[in-house]
């Protein structure tokens, strides 16, 4: 963690203030001095910086960070009850740590390689959140692929450069894990501290550190970025996952930020296994060593640096040079009289409509009967629903047009960019309730 790396050298962007790998060390050591070694860690710091120290300072002390789905008081309690005892930090106990870490100096850091740093969630089918195991070893070595790749992604002037990394998606995420703290941690990379949300507040955070830039974000996001029309700094690489991501957005995107739109792909289960160049190509690229094998509704995932083989609910097709293309998910792919969609694949069809904003079209619980019929929630100013449906009309079989088609003000997504199904029927419901 952090080996070789210049104690004076720059990590961390913090309201103004750089602070070095040196000082960042130091809180990481008083930190894990305060843990029991062996010990679960709920890492509850909402400010990037904070958690960042924190889960540093669990690393040192031989602790494992756990990872709730998201910060809902319940998920949260749920997780407590599957490890009762954790310790609990959050961003007053770091900031108490941080004085005294000024005058006790650093010490490098190692981890032992075969801790479990940490356990992501997923909601689980059974309504017990799914666990998966995040091995220190395994993690530096998907790691090293993620920069790998977004070094080559960077400008040959740049490549000497200590590149700056500002987030949009929250640390808490395994997206924004692998991209916003382990890439710091071991990827030689350095971090802007905020989380800007708002379009002028990305341009400023951007302009707040110095090229070459990585601006890690969802497509959500980047289509509100896109729409606003704010000028952005230079960015050398901008990085994309969590939602499929449209090649005329991943175009737009490059056009205003002037540098190369990554798109990642990959789950909690493995975290990121390939990419690809949205703007310019469709298949995808895993990384060096992966092998992903079609089974029946999903897929088996070997690495080389997997403990074991992994599945994933995604079905792909592969090609002779290795490369893949998604079908979709196998709870994404329908059935409507008789005829095959992805969800995902309408979703993006929506997108296309000049004036939509953000969309999502998914299977209501109580149209999975004899009449399956698709739902869809559109943010789309100044649009109606009958002028969405007239442009779809021409992009989709007539089997899979939504209804209804709801326009609403804003997407129930979370802060990492997703819209879990839940939230969907909610806004479904909630649409019903006022008709009625």
């Amino acid at each position: 963690m952090l080996g070789g790396r210049d104690p004076a050298e720059a990590l961390i962007r913090d309201d103004g203030r750089v602070v070095s790998v040196g000082e960042f060390l130091a809180l990481a050591g008083r930190l894990a001095a305060s843990l029991t070694p062996g010990s679960t860690v709920l890492n509850l710091c909402e400010r990037r910086p904070a958690f960042l120290a924190a889960y540093a300072g669990a690393l040192r002390a031989g602790c494992t960070t756990l990872l709730p789905a998201s910060r809902a008081p319940e998920v949260v309690s749920e997780v407590r009850a599957l490890y009762p005892g954790s310790v609990t930090l959050d961003d007053m106990q770091v900031a108490a740590h941080g004085a005294a870490a000024a005058a006790a100096g650093f010490t490098p850091a190692s981890v032992a390689a075969d801790l479990v740093a940490m356990i992501g969630f997923t909601s689980g089918s059974t309504g017990q959140p799914s666990r998966h195991e995040k091995v220190w070893r395994v993690v530096a070595a998907s790691t090293a692929h993620n920069a790998a790749r977004l070094r080559a992604a960077l400008p040959q002037d740049a490549a000497d450069r200590l590149p700056w990394i500002v987030g949009t998606v929250p640390p808490q995420h395994m997206y924004g894990m692998e991209m916003t703290v382990l890439l710091p941690l071991l990827g030689g990379m350095a971090l802007h501290g905020g989380r800007p949300l708002l379009p002028t507040e990305v341009a400023a955070a951007l302009a707040a550190v110095p090229q070459p830039r990585i601006l890690v974000s969802t497509p959500s996001h980047l289509r509100a970025i896109v729409a606003a029309g704010v000028p952005l700094p230079p960015v050398a690489v901008t990085v994309s996952a969590t939602a499929p991501l449209d090649a005329a957005l991943a175009g737009d995107v490059e056009a205003a930020t002037g540098g190369a739109l990554i798109e990642m792909f990959g789950a909690t289960e493995t975290c990121i296994l390939g990419s690809r160049r949205t703007a310019h190509e469709s298949a995808w690229q895993p990384y060096p060593g992966v092998r992903l094998t079609a089974e029946d509704g999903g897929t088996r995932v070997e690495t080389p640096w997997f403990l074991t083989p992994e599945r994933l609910q995604d079905v792909i097709e592969t090609d002779e040079s290795g490369r893949f293309r998604l079908v979709g998910r196998s709870s994404d792919l329908i059935d409507v009289a008789g005829k095959r969609a992805s969800l995902a694949d309408l979703t993006l069809r929506i997108l296309r409509i000049p004036g939509v904003v953000d969309a999502a079209v998914f299977q209501p619980e109580e149209s999975r009967g004899l009449v399956r019929r698709v739902a869809a929630l559109v943010v789309a100013p100044g649009l109606s629903s009958s002028a969405i449906r007239a442009a779809l009309a021409t992009a989709i079989d007539p089997a899979f047009m939504p209804r209804p088609l709801l326009l609403l003000a804003a997407l129930p997504r979370t802060p990492a960019g997703k819209l879990p199904r839940s939230a969907l029927e909610a806004a479904l419901q909630q649409h019903r309730n006022e008709v009625d």
